[in-house]
């Protein structure tokens, strides 16, 4: 659901509001691959193999305005954007966890047991 279809306060619950912000086929994915290091636009479009550019883009977005992931625009030429998670991003993903191990039958047991093949650029933790 996106930025538009929000219901600020009409939650019920707190998953009810962590739903609303992750809902669709893509923000989960793209919090696991943030997890592992800051990532460009173009590293995470091919690590997310399916996913369009609109929608990615559109996603990022979504998850910026909601506080979920950090936007970092370097000064440069070319111009260079990378992606991290916000502390907030963080806590979500470590909720997100135990439904990672429980989904492939609760055999992994964290993040890294059950990664995907993230192959981000290393780059320096952004503030």
């Amino acid at each position: 659901m996106g930025t538009t279809g929000r219901r600020p306060g009409a939650y019920i619950c707190g998953i009810d509001a962590a739903m609303d912000m992750i809902g669709g086929k893509w923000k989960v994915l793209i919090l696991w691959a943030l997890h592992e290091r800051p990532c460009r636009f173009g590293e995470l479009r091919r690590e997310l193999p399916g996913v369009t550019e609109k929608v990615l883009a559109s996603h990022l977005r979504e998850m910026e305005a909601d506080g979920l992931v950090h936007r970092e625009a370097y000064d440069e030429v070319p111009p260079r954007v990378e992606y991290s998670l916000t502390p907030r991003g963080v806590t979500l993903n470590e909720a997100l966890e135990p439904l990672g191990a429980w989904g492939p039958g609760g055999k992994p047991t964290s993040w890294a047991a059950h990664r995907l093949p993230v192959r981000c650029a290393k780059t320096t933790t952004l503030p």
